[in-house]
């Protein structure tokens, strides 16, 4: 093959790559909404028929439903990481940055109970290992802002290094925090209680706050950063 042959053939393959992956991607955003829309439970043919083509040609993008799950699943944590970042980003104090993570995470399942459940529960047997990217996902986004979080509750820079300790800390936290949450939240969606969101986030935010992670960043700390911490929390 020739040179130019090569570079033809490499433009075609790129060009459809690249309409793959917008079409996996348009397809996916339908997907999102017919959920959001019909509910969780929604099928492969009622998502084919808002896109306007068949469930065959979805299934040329997508193996399984399971697939498309975590496509949309993908979409939402695209959201939420933004979310997140800007959450703690705006935060005076690493409390409120903590706070702050907590409702964008409750308002995602507020906004749509369905997408939630969506990406959240698998749809076969085979299928739980898959969509636990999603927790998985969500799971290292808290972690990231946290860090800050800690660094800043413990007095020190916080774009500074992470000692091996603190990283530990961070890890379990946020395993347990994003757990903690969304058992939370899920019992919440159930309307089981009369909490409003805000009021949910408080109570969450306390007593992720008030355990075993204050106590150990209290550890860290020196008398005068803890009074100081103290003083801000309470004023």
């Amino acid at each position: 093959m020739s040179f130019v042959s090569q570079v033809t053939a490499d433009g075609r393959s790129t060009r459809w790559a690249d309409h793959r992956a917008q079409r996996r991607t348009e397809l996916a955003q339908v997907a999102r909404r017919v959920v959001h829309h019909r509910g969780a439970d929604v099928s492969m043919d009622e998502i084919a028929t808002a896109a306007g083509t068949s469930k065959s040609i979805v299934y040329r993008y997508f193996e399984d439903k399971t697939g498309l799950q975590i496509a949309v699943a993908e979409l939402v944590i695209s959201d939420i990481s933004a979310a997140l970042d800007a959450a703690v980003t705006g935060a005076e104090t690493p409390r409120a940055g903590l706070r702050a993570m907590i409702e964008v995470y409750l308002e995602m399942v507020e906004h749509s109970p369905n997408v939630y459940f969506f990406v959240t529960r698998p749809v076969g047997e085979d299928a739980s290992g898959e969509v636990g990217h999603f927790i998985e996902a969500i799971t290292r986004l808290v972690a990231a802002p946290f860090a800050r979080v800690l660094a800043g509750a413990a007095g020190t820079e916080t774009d500074a290094p992470l000692t091996t300790a603190q990283a530990d800390v961070v890890a379990a936290w946020a395993a347990g925090a994003v757990g903690f949450v969304r058992g939370v939240g899920e019992w919440w969606l159930t309307g089981e209680g009369p909490l409003t969101r805000a009021e949910l986030a408080d109570q969450t935010t306390q007593w992720l706050w008030t355990g075993p992670v204050s106590a150990s960043l209290r550890d860290q700390q020196s008398p005068r950063q803890r009074k100081d911490a103290h003083s801000k929390e309470t004023t």
